[in-house]
């Protein structure tokens, strides 16, 4: 699954060429379900970036976030499943970050966080966004719609070296335009995505950090920092 990752404003490798000079990323280095983080998205030909809620409300919640975020969608089923079929369709978007976080559970019982990465390029995970309409307020309120996703993820055995059994599935830099635009059909984008994301999981590596990444409430550049031996 992923269930935190980073973004950082200064991008790399694939992520780079995907967002535009005057888009920022914010600096979080411990992003956590519920918070808002920026996707890419494409809307009549043009591509932006909005900060969306990252756990998926579904379209009767009486509430924005009530009960537990829906934070991952699998690929297995991402195109048929009732929540992400709509959005796997016409809401397609990019997650960048600089890498996200996994535990591996240690003999003791405790678990141990890494944090994986390829390090010659930030992610560009594959997302579904969906909106929820607010019933309390009017048509004419330009704020009653609100935007939520999940990230994509997959069986994470085709990546060397795993460190849980899902992982985000990735895009790469040639597969951008197909996942944003509208162009493929639902079994064209997910036959590529399942084919790219295979791609990226070979280029990934991983190394234990230090477990004050276990609470959200702790940021910052040290998270990531390798633990010394």
């Amino acid at each position: 699954m992923c269930g935190r990752f980073v973004t950082t404003s200064s991008v790399h490798g694939a992520v780079a060429t995907l967002l535009e000079e005057s888009w920022s990323l914010p600096e979080n280095y411990n992003v956590a379900p519920t918070e808002e983080v920026p996707v890419v998205r494409e809307r009549e030909g043009r591509r932006e970036l909005v900060p969306v809620r990252w756990g998926m409300v579904a379209p009767r919640s009486p509430v924005f976030g009530g009960g537990k975020p829906v934070i991952n969608a699998r690929i297995e089923t991402v195109a048929s499943n009732g929540l992400f079929k709509g959005p796997f369709e016409k809401g397609r978007v990019i997650v960048p970050a600089a890498g996200y976080y996994e535990w591996v559970r240690l003999p003791d019982g405790s678990k141990q966080p890494h944090f994986i990465q390829d390090p010659d390029s930030d992610l560009a995970m594959a997302g579904v966004v969906r909106a929820w309409r607010d019933p309390a307020k009017g048509d004419d309120d330009p704020d009653k719609w609100r935007l939520s996703m999940s990230i994509i993820t997959r069986d994470a055995h085709v990546a060397p070296g795993e460190v849980h059994d899902r992982m985000p599935a990735c895009l790469t830099p040639d597969a951008y335009d197909a996942w944003l635009g509208g162009d493929l059909d639902a079994e064209e984008v997910l036959a590529l995505l399942d084919r790219v994301s295979v791609e990226v999981a070979h280029e990934l590596m991983h190394y234990p950090v230090s477990k004050a990444v276990n609470s959200p409430r702790n940021n910052g550049p040290e998270l990531i920092a390798p633990l010394e031996s």
